[in-house]
């Protein structure tokens, strides 16, 4: 009898050891989810985009045919010498052609047609004979000309040489021939001179890139996880690289670096930011590197996390089920934590029911687009002692468990954004279309913040310009 009671009291003073023990060594390393601990810092990641344009040199003839005028010089009472003056008009009479001579140096031809009177200055004969002889002639003059893009973003022309006239403008009046070409020739130069290469702020190229940069670097709304978030770009350098290419025509190499900014859905800016000044360009990659800050809310989370993860029931071992119930989110140093309500059923007995605080560092699985858990850890903030004891007996269990099913699909969520580039930077102009190819997007981190969790996103991408 005696023996029989001491190895009933021995066993019930081990039970309470054990459990005393484990409970011990459970709140010794447990978790506190009151804890403050700092926060991470969310890095500001800088995102390029560099691209190289080669613009076949149809394409800048029809420029050049399309933005110059029929009527390109007017002159009146030119001296010709002689007691002869004239008045001419200069058209363009025929199509422009663009030679480029080597990645400076562009050699144009321009078919003029040259219509005017000649006749004697007035005085003396010239009063009797008030008769004017008609002047038509048509040549195509061959100057060659070195056109540089300001970083103010005007188009300049430091030389104009006229080769050739191609053709020779001779005429008869008053029983004299007149060669009117030496005029001519000086008068382009003249033209040249002083409305060309005098003013290096000849043509404007900046309204033609705001229009283009107002439509790509426009402000816009994205829905990403039912979050609605406003993005825009600010760019802080632009850079360029301009080169003739003999037989196909001009290589650009544009450039620009800056910042992809978040803002909330009701304080998106309405204009695009202006674009800097142009600096020279040494980059000819083709490539897109934009980094997106990307901001959830716990609250946004909470319903992320809930939707694949709560409400789901799984065995923890042969006796025992377990299912989550409500789930909560918040920052726990650089990790995350989240507070689980659960309820553990027994195939016999009643279920245990209590809250847990799970502790885990997010992880992005770029093959499977699946963000899912390291490190995780889990403390009992149940009241039962027969729960903390089971949670510590099983924990490996259940760290296994947890880890096998808090994974969250992020699919779905970073395709509709890289759907969203992609329709922002494709392009469609009346001389070319601009596409963006194989463009992927991944997480490059999870920073917890005070307000939610931080996921910096990396979008890569080329693109692809075909012209019309």
């Amino acid at each position: 009898m005696i023996n029989i009671l001491f190895s009933i009291s021995f066993r019930s003073i081990a039970t309470l050891l054990l459990t005393c023990l484990g409970l011990a060594f459970w709140s010794c390393k447990s978790l506190d989810p009151n804890a403050k601990l700092p926060l991470p810092t969310v890095p500001q990641g800088n995102s390029s985009v560099n691209v190289p344009v080669d613009i076949p040199i149809t394409t800048l003839a029809t420029l050049a045919n399309n933005s110059i005028p029929s009527k390109v010089i007017s002159l009146r009472e030119v001296d010709l010498g002689n007691g002869i003056r004239g008045d001419f008009d200069f058209f363009r009479a025929g199509t422009i052609q663009l030679i480029p001579l080597d990645s400076q140096r562009l050699q144009v031809v321009f078919p003029l047609k040259i219509q005017g009177e000649i006749g004697l200055k007035p005085g003396g004969i010239g009063n009797l004979l008030q008769s004017k002889i008609p002047f038509n002639r048509t040549l195509a003059p061959v100057v060659v000309i070195n056109p540089e893009l300001q970083s103010n973003w005007y188009l300049g022309v430091s030389e104009f040489e006229v080769v050739d006239l191609g053709g020779k403008l001779a005429i008869s009046a008053m029983g004299l021939e007149y060669d009117l070409s030496p005029m001519v020739r000086n008068e382009i130069r003249n033209f040249a001179k002083q409305n060309i290469t005098s003013k290096p702020n000849l043509i404007p190229l900046k309204p033609l890139m705001e229009s283009i940069w107002n439509e790509v670097g426009q402000p816009m709304l994205v829905e990403m996880e039912g979050t609605k978030m406003g993005l825009s770009i600010r760019p802080e350098s632009l850079h360029l690289r301009e080169y003739l290419r003999p037989n196909k025509g001009l290589h650009v190499d544009l450039g620009m670096k800056g910042q992809v900014q978040l803002h909330p859905a009701h304080a998106i800016p309405k204009k695009p930011y202006p674009l800097p000044k142009i600096s020279s360009n040494t980059d000819a990659s083709n490539s897109i590197d934009l980094h997106v800050p990307f901001h959830l809310t716990y609250a946004d989370l909470d319903a992320l996390i809930k939707k694949s993860f709560g409400g789901k029931v799984f065995r923890i071992n042969k006796q025992y089920v377990f299912e989550a119930k409500n789930l909560a989110t918040q920052a726990y140093g650089d990790k995350l934590g989240i507070t689980v309500d659960f309820i553990a059923t027994p195939s016999k007995g009643n279920p245990l029911k209590g809250e847990m605080f799970l502790v885990g560092r997010p992880v992005f699985d770029e093959s499977s687009q699946v963000l899912f858990f390291e490190e995780l850890d889990f403390v009992m903030k149940s009241t039962s002692a027969k729960a903390k004891l089971g949670a510590l007996l099983k924990q490996g269990k259940i760290n296994r468990q947890l880890n096998q099913q808090m994974k969250l699909p992020l699919g779905e969520t970073l395709a509709g954004g890289v759907k969203e580039i992609q329709e922002r930077f494709s392009l469609k102009t009346s001389i070319a279309t601009v596409d963006i190819l194989d463009l992927k997007m991944i997480p490059v981190g999870f920073y917890p913040t005070a307000t939610g969790l931080a996921i910096p996103l990396r979008a890569r991408a080329k693109t692809s310009i075909r012209w019309k």
